[in-house]
């Protein structure tokens, strides 16, 4: 190992004097399994890392249905798929003789993880006990800090800072939809309706989101999986022809190009939220039971007038849930049906 002045250990967090030395290429696992949104907001710590170490090799472990939201990614050498074995996951992750390990999910599976590699790790904070207490007792003690920091924070030790860049997403030309292959109305500019969230509590009521698309101007896509397909076509049915409704039809990156190509996005607390951000989009996102108080609000640091937040003030109810129920628990669902949806279709407007 050749002497040096000015260069220590990446990995080495010991904060005692000791030699300086050259040292060999850095070969990181980073781990985030799931899901949309969170895998989005781990787009920083992939640039940072990649672009603040010298000759780091940077490879992440997801869930085998997410892996096309970093498999493009140009600052990822290899993505590693989790399918029905986490067994067999490990035994390949041990192959590939890591240097260390970046927890994003920080859970059991990934502890299991760590313990099998057996090299040093950085887990960013939940700060599970600080949510319990804000959905519990009202009490706000969560620091006001994005879970984009927290995230970064795991790579403190190797100097690594964030750029306020933002957040990233790479589509591959050949899995855009293209403008051309919508209705031509909606070739000249369209607002993107992301109707779904993992969980009831998150998403306005069938009724409410046709309220919001008669107030919307112009023509509208209807962006969602196949669970949402029920609820788009009633939308689509009441508003008529100018809803083009893309639900189920699109792959996770099809329907990224379709929220890249809006003119504006509304969203409910998602991972539609997160893409548009990714995509520098003027974002209204709309909050229920969750708060952006978690940390986790839509994330554009260079340009925050275009990400605008529609919750309802005053609700000693809120939040209800860290991630969200499958209905209301006081039965009045206030969050959603109190929403000013007259408002929002204006901050569409001011953002088109």
């Amino acid at each position: 190992m050749t002497k040096h002045e000015d260069t220590r250990c990446p990995i080495c967090t010991d904060p005692g004097p000791r030699p300086r030395y050259i040292w060999p290429a850095v070969k990181l696992l980073l781990l985030r399994f799931s899901s949309i949104g969170d895998i989005v907001l781990t787009s920083p710590v992939l640039r940072c890392v990649k672009g603040q170490v010298k000759d780091v090799e940077i490879h992440f472990a997801t869930k085998k249905s997410f892996a096309d939201l970093v498999r493009y990614n140009p600052h990822v050498s290899a993505v590693h798929e989790l399918g029905d074995d986490m067994s067999e996951l490990i035994r390949r992750l041990k192959g590939e003789r890591f240097d260390a390990v970046l927890d994003l999910h920080h859970n059991l599976r990934t502890s299991r993880i760590k313990r099998a590699l057996g090299v040093p790790a950085h887990s960013f904070p939940k700060l599970n006990i600080e949510k319990w207490m804000l959905v519990n007792f009202r009490w706000d003690r969560m620091p006001p800090v994005h879970i984009v920091d927290r995230y970064l924070s795991t790579a403190a030790h190797l100097g690594v800072k964030n750029d306020d860049r933002g957040l990233e997403l790479f589509l591959p030309a050949d899995r855009e939809v293209p403008i051309t292959s919508l209705p031509e109305p909606h070739q000249k500019g369209y607002t993107a309706m992301a109707i779904g969230a993992a969980h009831a509590t998150k998403r306005l009521t069938p009724h409410r989101l046709i309220e919001l698309a008669g107030l919307v101007q112009g023509p509208i896509v209807l962006i969602g999986g196949k669970e949402d397909q029920v609820v788009a076509g009633g939308i689509a049915s009441a508003i008529g022809g100018r809803v083009y409704d893309a639900t189920g039809k699109y792959d996770i990156l099809a329907s990224a190009s379709l929220i890249r190509q809006a003119r504006a996005v509304v969203a409910h607390d998602s991972g539609a939220m997160h893409i548009a951000c990714a995509f520098g989009r003027p974002v209204v996102s709309i909050w229920g039971s969750t708060v952006p108080a978690f940390g986790m609000g839509p994330y554009q640091p260079q340009h925050p007038e275009r990400a605008v937040i529609s919750e309802v003030p005053g609700l000693g109810c809120r939040p209800c849930s860290k991630i969200g129920f499958d209905h209301c628990p006081k039965g009045h669902f206030h969050c959603m049906e109190r929403q000013d949806l007259k408002r929002i279709a204006e901050r569409v407007a001011l953002r088109d």
